[in-house]
């Protein structure tokens, strides 16, 4: 079914309003988060099957929760995938117009629109995504800057001196593993649900292994997604792998813009945050493609930071080393001085970088 425009102006103004992720222990969770990426605690929620915090970086907020009895879906999604990232919450307007339209259009539902009293958001509803991850739609004025979900206690201040200057902005885009097969599908639901836009494609092969990776964008540029399937006629790759230990569809990583890639990449790692590491050909070749001052250059050696360009300017992007327990969810920084694709050429670096440090090695080859 094709979305008229009439239907599809409700969600024009979709853009991320927090990212919920299901945990097995709260605590630990919350410390990483707090200790190595200088995320802080803003408000915490809760009820006798859950347990919930909510962090803020700039304007990223996370929603960490942990179920406390098995009727809680945190439960049964921790056990199946560990660790990861449940709900993508999209704030709009007028929600239940949004989900009226999305569902007018094809989206699953996955909870009907209920009005909320009291100082958070004024409506909500949710749709169903990808695989079980779900879309919570958020009801706030255009205007209004990060908010908590329904039912939070804000945080008092943090007593002491501020944290370290990470640098960290906003969420940039979103990737997204996809089984074989489930990427024209899925691409096709956002666009006619949610009213996304396909602004993005690629087709990357690494030695016998390749993927197919399309970028789908919603609201005005600020909902991006990053879809990726693996292709089933070549060797099983990474991909692959995330869809095993996984066992399913799911988020791959965050992306974190940042205006200062280099700058944020040195804080984080002395913070203890570990990124994959890119080898000095890389760099001896990267001035002949792109045009860089030496000092520019150095840092970027320095710090492994990646680096590309499109005719509206030049990107810079690392991707941590997975620290989950299945090596599935990881996280990028990057930084845009203009440039608005995702890095051709990196992204096939990004798949040998992980590749590489899939099977236990620190450094990919040229």
């Amino acid at each position: 079914m094709r979305n008229s425009s009439k239907a599809a102006e409700p969600l024009a103004d979709l853009a991320i309003d927090y990212i919920e992720l299901y945990v097995e222990n709260l605590e630990s969770a919350a410390f990483q988060w707090v200790d190595r990426y200088a995320f802080t605690v803003v408000g915490s929620g809760g009820s006798a099957e859950h347990r919930s915090l909510a962090l803020r970086h700039g304007e990223i907020t996370l929603v960490l929760t942990e179920a406390t009895s098995d009727h809680h879906p945190a439960s049964a999604y921790v056990l199946t995938h560990g660790d990861g990232v449940a709900d993508i919450a999209l704030r709009t307007a007028d929600v239940p117009a949004a989900f009226e339209a999305a569902v007018a259009n094809g989206a699953r539902i996955h909870r009907q629109p209920t009005r909320h009293a009291g100082d958070g958001p004024a409506a909500t509803a949710a749709v169903q995504g990808f695989g079980d991850v779900v879309h919570t739609l958020v009801q706030r004025a255009p205007d209004a800057g990060p908010g908590l979900p329904v039912g939070f206690v804000p945080a008092l201040p943090a007593a002491g001196p501020p944290s370290a200057d990470v640098g960290l902005l906003d969420i940039d885009h979103i990737a997204v593993c996809l089984n074989a097969g489930d990427l024209g599908p899925a691409v096709a639901y956002y666009q006619q649900a949610l009213g996304f836009r396909d602004v993005f494609a690629e087709h990357i092969v690494v030695g016998a292994q390749a993927m197919n990776s399309k970028v789908v964008q919603g609201g005005a540029g600020t909902v991006t997604l990053t879809l990726i399937e693996p292709d089933s006629t070549a060797l099983p790759g990474q991909i692959d792998e995330f869809l095993k230990s996984h066992q399913g569809a799911g988020v791959q990583h965050l992306a974190f813009s940042s205006q200062d890639a280099v700058r944020s990449v040195r804080v984080l790692a002395g913070r203890g945050v570990t990124f994959l590491t890119t080898p000095g050909a890389y760099y001896d070749l990267l001035g002949e493609r792109i045009d860089l001052s030496p000092q520019r250059l150095d840092d970027l050696r320095a710090t492994g930071v990646l680096a590309d360009e499109d005719h509206d300017g030049q990107l810079f992007q690392i991707f941590t080393a997975s620290n989950h327990p299945r090596h599935t969810l990881f996280f990028e920084v990057i930084e845009r001085q203009g440039a608005q694709t995702f890095g051709s050429a990196n992204i096939k670096a990004l798949y040998e970088a992980v590749e590489l440090e899939r099977t236990g090695q620190r450094e990919f080859r040229r």
